[in-house]
C-alpha cells in the first residue's frame, strides 16, 4: 500500500542559506521533489537537496503548471518540499496550494520561515518595538499594484498610527510611498528610515536615510524589486529601558529588589504629595 503523500510549504528565509530552520533544512534534505521560485529564493537553499531530487523552478510556471508534481506526489506517496521566500504566512500564494493538496488527498504541512523584515531589522540591529515610542508594527504594501487592497487598508491609514512600519513590494514606486507616508500627518521628513535590498544576498545592500529622502535615495541606487523599507521613530530612539528587566519588575521566576521597591514607594508618596490633599 502507497502512503500518502506529502507538501511541506518551507519558509526559506530571506535568501541566506543558513537562516533556513533546521526542520526546513530536513524537509528539503529528504524530498522526492523540491519545487522553488529561483526569482525570490536564493540558490543556495538548493544545496541541502537530494542529487537525485527533481528540482523544479516554479517562477516558469503557473500553479496548472505545479499542479502534474503534486498529482505524481499523490499517486506514488512521494515527499514534496515546496520552497516559497521569507515566511509563507506572508505574500506566500500558499492558500490555492493548500486547496488543491486537499483535493489531491495530499498531506500538507507549513514550516514557517524568518521573514525579511526580521532580517532587515538584525542587520541594521535595530529592535522595532520600543517601550514608550512603538509597540506595534504594521506589515503592508503600497495600494494600487498588481494585487488589489481592500479599501481600508492603505499606506495613509496605517501611517496614521505613527509605529514602525515594513513596507514591502513598494520600492518600484518609492514616490508615491514617501508622499502617502508623509500625507498622514503622523511622521515628518525626518522620521528614519531603513531601505534593504536582497537582505542576506550576495549583493545585499542596506542603508538608512530620512523619510523626506526616501524616493530620492532609492532611485539613485536604481532599486526597484526585492527591497524592503522599514520606517518610523523606533529606529532611531534610545536611552528607553524595557519594563521586563527592570529591577522593579516581578514575576513568576523573579522578585522585586529591594531597592526597586523602596525607590518605586519614594516615587509614590512624592507624587501624592505633589497632587495635595
Amino acid at each position: 500500500m502507497t502512503l500518502p503523500g506529502r507538501v511541506s510549504f518551507v519558509g526559506a528565509g530571506p535568501g541566506a542559506a543558513d537562516l533556513l530552520t533546521l526542520r526546513a533544512a530536513q524537509r528539503i534534505a529528504e524530498a522526492d521533489i523540491v519545487i522553488w521560485a529561483a526569482s525570490l529564493v536564493h540558490e543556495d537553499v538548493l544545496q541541502h537537496a537530494r542529487p537525485d531530487a527533481v528540482v523544479v523552478n516554479s517562477a516558469e510556471h503557473s500553479l496548472e503548471g505545479i499542479r502534474a508534481h503534486y498529482e505524481r506526489a499523490a499517486r506514488e506517496g512521494l515527499l514534496v518540499a515546496r520552497i516559497h521566500s521569507g515566511d509563507p504566512a506572508l505574500w506566500g500564494g500558499t492558500q490555492e496550494q493548500h486547496e488543491l493538496c486537499t483535493e489531491l488527498g495530499l498531506e500538507t504541512e507549513v514550516i514557517p520561515g524568518v521573514s525579511s523584515f526580521s532580517a532587515v531589522a538584525a542587520i541594521a540591529q535595530r529592535e522595532l518595538t520600543i517601550p514608550e515610542v512603538a509597540q506595534s508594527v504594521v506589515l503592508t504594501r503600497l495600494e494600487g499594484g498588481k494585487t488589489p487592497m481592500p479599501s481600508r487598508e492603505t499606506v495613509r491609514s496605517f501611517a496614521a498610527h505613527g509605529t514602525t512600519m515594513a513596507l514591502f513590494l513598494s520600492a518600484a514606486r518609492t514616490k508615491q510611498l514617501q508622499d502617502e507616508l508623509l500625507a498622514a500627518g503622523t511622521y515628518d521628513e525626518a522620521t528614519p528610515c531603513v531601505v534593504a535590498y536582497a537582505a542576506t544576498w550576495p549583493d545585499e545592500l542596506v542603508f538608512e536615510c530620512a523619510l523626506g529622502e526616501l524616493a530620492a535615495r532609492v532611485r539613485e541606487r536604481g532599486l526597484y524589486k526585492h527591497t524592503l523599507v522599514l520606517v518610523g521613530p523606533a529606529l532611531a530612539s534610545g536611552g528607553t529601558r524595557s519594563h521586563l528587566y527592570h529591577p522593579g519588575h516581578f514575576h513568576e521566576h523573579r522578585k522585586v529588589e529591594d531597592r526597586a521597591m523602596r525607590a518605586a514607594l519614594r516615587a509614590r508618596d512624592a507624587e501624592l504629595k505633589a497632587a495635595g490633599p
